[in-house]
């Protein structure tokens, strides 16, 4: 018996507690922890590190946009008299940032930076003769402002220069390859400074051509803006001048009340026709002759002097500028925006 139970402790030990005795126990070294330590303490890192990867592949993509034809546009440098090669984008950079200040609110960026692509693609496409060689210029008179990164930036703040460059640039890149449509086709996308609170139906404007989403809206909030109000106060002298300019045969009997005189307004409460002596003018043309800032003003006579008080900057059709930044203020998208401004149209990938 006792054999027995001798047999069986030996049994016991060879199989349990010989093979932990010769099983080798791993050294941890000091190295092997610090590692270990490491990857605990920045595991986030590497998850930024994907992060900032695919953000870079993201920002490479949208600057490869698929333009079709439209990849590399002619820009025509009036001032110089040259024709510059320029991605569709990196043009639109120096659209932006010419047309409209970088302190607006970045939903009113990125709706102006939709608004200049589509007027860019619809240029191209209605008017290409209009610069012979170019396909549009760099001048606010005739297509729309532009200017370098390195002037922009040299009329910001030292401190400001490289966030609202920043800003500009995402503001384009996050709207890459959109464009305002109307029954499928690019529209003529007007903008300008400050409606007065209400913009202008483009049928008052240019002859009378009339597009379906130009029509006339309200928009609040624009009385904030220093492009609101202005005023212009000329001499009766100045005044009969600046007429006889161009129509050298005007007189003014500045003795009659009734002499100068607002004959007509436009549904949006805009300057249609105005008198001036035996001369009567389209709201417009007084506006271009007296330089004033828009149509919608009132005359008025103090002593030998004619005061025009002005409401709105611009011509008043399309975007209004002042307007889409108080709309991104209370909260409002860029499509919405645009979407207020141009009737019955939509936001597509060109």
């Amino acid at each position: 018996m006792k054999k027995i139970l001798i047999y069986f402790i030996c049994f016991i030990f060879i199989c349990f507690m010989l093979p932990a005795i010769c099983t080798k126990i791993p050294e941890v070294t000091a190295k092997e922890t610090q590692a270990k330590t490491n990857d605990e303490n920045n595991g986030g890192n590497i998850e930024n590190e994907v992060i900032e990867q695919q953000d870079t592949i993201d920002e490479t993509n949208s600057s490869n946009y698929d333009y079709r034809e439209y990849n590399t546009i002619k820009l025509l440098h009036v001032e110089e008299g040259t024709i510059e090669e320029i991605g569709l984008d990196q043009y639109l950079y120096g659209v932006v940032s010419a047309e409209m200040p970088a302190s607006y609110e970045k939903e009113a960026l990125k709706a102006q930076a939709v608004v200049a692509r589509t007027y860019l693609i619809y240029q191209i496409q209605n008017n290409a003769n209009k610069h012979e060689s170019a396909q549009i210029c760099d001048s606010s008179t005739c297509c729309q402002a532009w200017i370098s990164k390195e002037d922009r930036q040299s009329r910001w703040e030292e401190s400001e220069r490289e966030s609202n460059w920043q800003k500009i640039v995402e503001a384009v890149d996050e709207t890459t390859g959109k464009i305002i449509t109307y029954e499928g086709s690019p529209i003529n996308a007007f903008f300008h400074s400050n409606s007065g609170g209400v913009t202008e139906s483009s049928v008052n404007i240019w002859g009378g051509i009339e597009y379906p989403y130009l029509k006339s809206v309200e928009t609040s909030g624009e009385e904030g803006y220093s492009q609101y109000n202005s005023e212009v106060t000329l001499s009766q002298e100045e005044l009969l001048n600046k007429i006889k300019e161009k129509y050298p045969n005007a007189q003014i009997d500045f003795n009659d009340e009734k002499a100068i005189e607002i004959l007509e307004y436009t549904d949006s409460g805009r300057v249609k026709t105005v008198k001036f002596g035996n001369t009567q003018i389209a709201g417009t043309e007084a506006r271009t002759i007296l330089g004033l800032r828009s149509t919608n003003f009132n005359i008025k006579r103090q002593e030998n002097n004619i005061i025009f008080s002005v409401i709105g900057y611009g011509h008043g059709v399309g975007m209004s500028q002042t307007g889409a930044d108080s709309l991104a203020k209370n909260g409002t998208g860029y499509e919405d925006i645009i979407k207020h401004f141009y009737t019955g149209v939509e936001i597509t990938n060109y």
